[in-house]
């Protein structure tokens, strides 16, 4: 059982890691202008015609990258949210996470412009002190599902209002952020990928450190609290890489519901709850979904280009209440 159990999880491993691949050449390749895999790889030597060149090099592989980032950091945060709160319906976006980090984003963006290079750290603590005020809603002897989600809804509500209210007092430079509300990845360059890059690579690598306390906390507080650990503090620090991983794709990528949803949920579905595999696996399939996602938004409604967000959602929501109807029906 064991060793079938390793291959589904190396079988799915190779999928994911082909698929991201395939994600990575089609958001390359399909736009306004096709590109095929020889111009492709002329433009990423620097060689070849400069029009593939420019729209290769400068205008699409930092938005597959950033894409990619996004993707993870969101898979990551979902999965990682979801084991602290024992609550396989939480989300950074649906429980308020996602929109605590873009009411700090957009405070940064339309109050202080200045300080744009801030904007990873604000939509961090964002994230952050929201996460933390659902937790403390929702705590009774343990973190309750039906708690989580109202007290969610409630934050989405205010943390809307709140935005709502920032931008119209502040509507002479609201349409700077018109596109990033929607959660879209449009207009992004290397600029904003050196922005992000920082501390993204360093959330994903303190995921690595974040698998033996996930697998831990998994045993349950009394078990874990029996073998030494100090429960509350670990659940303080994956609450704060969770907050940490969802401020950094805010701050570039916006308002991009679900990812946190559906990927970690489908991995656990297919390999179990152990986090040596539901976590790496939960950031390929994110970095896919997104660049998938990306690609789809602005080819398939040419020469529209959607928000990568409003078709994430589409996708998103169908699969939310199928959740709650199935633990409904459980």
């Amino acid at each position: 059982m064991q060793k079938l159990r390793n291959r589904r999880r190396w079988l799915i491993f190779w999928v994911l890691l082909f698929s991201l691949i395939i994600s990575v050449y089609i958001g390359l390749s399909f736009g306004a202008a096709s590109v095929s895999i020889n111009e492709m790889i002329q433009a990423l030597r620097g060689q070849g015609d400069e029009v593939f060149q420019t729209i290769v090099v400068d205008l699409r592989l930092p938005r597959v990258i950033i894409g990619l980032f996004v993707g993870a950091c969101l898979a990551a945060s979902g999965a990682i949210l979801q084991g602290v709160m024992k609550n396989p319906l939480a989300d950074p976006g649906i429980i308020g996470v996602s929109a605590g980090g873009g009411l700090f984003a957009i405070i940064t963006m339309l109050i202080f412009p200045e300080y744009g290079y801030l904007l990873p750290v604000a939509a961090f603590f964002g994230a952050f002190l929201t996460t933390l005020l659902i937790y403390a809603l929702a705590w009774d002897k343990g973190a309750s599902t039906v708690k989580i989600i109202l007290a969610g809804v409630a934050m989405n509500a205010l943390l809307g209002a709140l935005m709502n209210g920032v931008m119209v007092l502040y509507s002479d430079r609201v349409q700077s952020v018109l596109s990033w509300l929607s959660g879209g990845l449009n207009g992004r360059s290397w600029y904003h990928l050196e922005w992000m890059l920082p501390y993204a690579v360093l959330g994903i690598i303190l995921c690595l450190f974040a698998i033996k306390p996930a697998n831990i906390m998994l045993l349950g507080d009394d078990s874990a609290r029996l073998l030494g650990q100090n429960v509350e503090l670990i659940r303080l620090m994956l609450i704060l890489l969770s907050s940490f991983l969802a401020g950094t794709a805010v701050s570039v990528g916006g308002l991009i519901g679900f990812v946190g949803l559906v990927v970690p949920h489908m991995i656990r579905l297919l390999i179990g709850e152990d986090y040596r595999f539901l976590l790496p696996l939960s950031m390929l399939g994110g970095a896919a979904l997104v660049v998938y996602a990306d690609t789809a938004a602005r080819t398939l409604f040419d020469p529209i280009e959607l928000p990568v967000g409003i078709l994430l959602a589409c996708l998103g929501a169908p699969f939310f209440l199928y959740l709650l109807r199935r633990r409904r029906m459980a």
